[in-house]
């Protein structure tokens, strides 16, 4: 079939636009990082260190040292989702995934963390919590060389399928699992998150000692994890689980 003057007109736009912006829209936008921030709102945070824990996140988008991680990469953007959850069965989205690669779509994304409203309060279920958060991970519509769950919390898990082996789970699909621990009522959290519930390539536990020093912490963690460029391998093996010490 003869090829006519538009079809060669097509093709080099064809060309082009892949040589130009590399993988097509319909294989996802390409980000640094996919981050699922999965926040503890059980029974144990009453409503004066939810809002501290909500604030932290807030401004913590807001900050500079975290815009400039963003910025850094490759690519200059992430993809970030605000999840809240408590016991098994209780995870929800409620900012939905964001594409964050300026300080305006940082405020924005911010703002829209601060807008919404606390979903729910009883147990501690962090393995449904991971679940939830790897299920969205997979749900996507970004191509993402890193992606990573941001679990913080107050306490250890309760409820819902066993920690360990959700964490397993998220791990071999090849996503990586960072904790805060918020150590105000259990002194030594931080050391059962590194042990049943972080996992994966560079992965790592950073703590807070209380809501008060939790907006200098998960700052620190952020720009850690955005700022972390390497990559997180599918199809990682279960003993590959642990974290590293940080």
């Amino acid at each position: 079939m003869p090829v006519s003057v538009g079809h060669v007109v097509i093709l080099r736009a064809l060309a082009c636009f892949v040589l130009c912006f590399g993988t097509p829209v319909a294989a996802g936008r390409p980000v640094d990082l996919a981050l699922v921030l999965a926040v503890d709102v059980s029974r144990s945070i009453d409503d004066e260190e939810y809002r501290m824990q909500r604030d932290g996140y807030a401004t913590a988008f807001g900050s500079r040292a975290v815009i400039e991680a963003i910025e850094s990469g490759m690519v200059g953007a992430v993809a970030v989702t605000y999840v809240e959850w408590s016991g098994s069965g209780r995870q929800r989205q409620l900012v939905p995934w964001t594409i964050v690669s300026s300080p305006d779509t940082a405020l924005a994304f911010a703002d829209a963390i601060r807008r919404a409203p606390r979903t729910f309060a009883d147990f501690t279920a962090i393995g449904s919590a991971i679940d939830f958060s790897a299920q969205l991970l997979e749900d996507g519509e970004f191509a993402a060389p890193r992606r990573t769950i941001d679990i913080s919390g107050d306490g250890v898990s309760n409820a819902g399928p066993d920690a360990d082996d959700a964490r397993d789970r998220a791990v071999a699909r090849g996503i990586t699992i960072n904790g805060l621990a918020i150590r105000n009522e259990h002194w030594r959290l931080d050391e059962w998150y590194r042990q049943h519930v972080v996992g994966g390539f560079g992965s790592f536990v950073s703590r807070a000692d209380d809501f008060d020093d939790f907006r200098i912490a998960i700052v620190a963690k952020l720009v850690r994890e955005i700022a972390d460029g390497a990559p997180s391998p599918r199809g990682m093996q279960k003993r590959l689980a642990r974290p590293r010490q940080p």
